[in-house]
């Protein structure tokens, strides 16, 4: 069976990541995702399986179906991010911002009005 995330409250920040890793995991030129506290989330059915995609970072997925499901790094201590892709309700998951633009692809237009960083906004620098 498929797994999806069952958000307990509303999310801390939403937003779109430009990184290296998030396109490479994701397999898109942005990603969307939405931070909420690990306990925050339920995941359905069986817990997600897991992979350590680089150092420090653990991504979640779907065993079933390979759905990429969640990040979570000790870069952004007590957060889950949540790839918005595999969400099953969007509602109230309205992106506030773009992180990381400088590795943003260049034939990829953006055409929002949103606030653009080259770290994300819970971070000071990258």
């Amino acid at each position: 069976m498929r797994k999806s995330a069952l958000p307990r409250r509303r999310p801390l920040w939403v937003g779109y990541c430009h990184c290296p890793s998030c396109r490479r995991a994701t397999g898109s030129v942005i990603a969307a995702y939405a931070g909420y506290r690990p306990q925050d989330l339920l995941f359905e059915g069986e817990p997600p399986a897991r992979f350590a995609s680089s150092p420090d970072v653990v991504r979640q997925f779907c065993g079933y179906c390979g759905t990429p499901l969640s990040f979570q790094s000790p870069r952004w201590p007590g957060e889950i991010h949540l790839l918005l892709g595999s969400a099953d309700h969007f509602e109230g998951l309205k992106p506030m911002g773009h992180a990381f633009c400088e590795y943003q692809v260049p034939w990829f237009e953006v055409a929002d009005d949103l606030p653009r960083r080259r770290s994300s906004p819970s971070q000071s620098s990258t």
